[in-house]
């Protein structure tokens, strides 16, 4: 099994300087990592600095809330995609799913996967510790109907990341209609080979270079 090649380098703090980015794309490179993942605004940076590298740039979108209108979540994909996003990890309107507005949520998700276009890979965010088993079973249905790519535990940025048994439950849900992303919280190399043996198919981590050496 080649780990790092399912690991996608995240760097989303508020605070991270231009340098600490630079550094991830060169680790990222080094290291043969799937993705550099950051705010979108840093997409041009990553973009110029894994020009001519098999590591894919992605970005996240709605983060890390979803609750913006529709509207914008999906322009702002449309802009990342343009400045060299090619991986694309949106969060869903988690107050919708709440309230059963599943229409609304799945038209949301579908807006983003237009703005992407076809050749974008799109990941949705579930974030599962806000969620019932209910309700994570009908946020991977929907993301499927509406076409993404992925479904992903977590943002990092609530009140839990990634377990394995919701990883599984995701799994068993999307029946190969789409893989499954874990993130937040995995912090050691069996933690991630915990999730890997539960079903992801890609890994979320802000320490991917220690991670991989532990």
């Amino acid at each position: 099994m080649n780990l790092a090649g399912m690991i996608d380098h995240t760097m989303l703090k508020a605070d991270a300087p231009r340098d600490v980015i630079v550094r991830y794309c060169e680790e990222a490179k080094q290291y043969g990592f799937a993705s550099v993942c950051v705010n979108s605004c840093r997409v041009p940076l990553v973009a110029q600095q894994l020009q001519g590298s098999n590591v894919k740039v992605c970005c996240v979108v709605g983060f890390p809330l979803g609750a913006m209108l529709t509207e914008a979540k999906a322009a702002e994909a449309k802009f990342a995609v343009a400045a060299g996003a090619q991986e694309v990890d949106m969060v869903i309107n988690i107050g919708w799913l709440k309230d059963k507005d599943y229409e609304a949520v799945q038209k949301d998700i579908e807006a983003v996967r237009e703005a992407t276009g076809k050749n974008a890979i799109l990941k949705v965010i579930i974030e599962t510790c806000l969620l019932t088993d209910e309700e994570k079973i009908k946020a991977c249905e929907l993301s499927v109907a509406a076409g993404a790519d992925f479904v992903k535990t977590s943002t990092g940025f609530s009140t839990g990341g990634a377990t394995a048994e919701d990883v599984a439950l995701m799994k068993k849900t999307v029946d190969g209609k789409a893989l499954v992303k874990a993130s937040g919280g995995i912090r050691t190399n069996a933690d991630a080979l915990r999730m890997v043996e539960a079903g992801a198919d890609r890994i979320g981590v802000g320490n991917g270079v220690p991670l991989l050496n532990a």
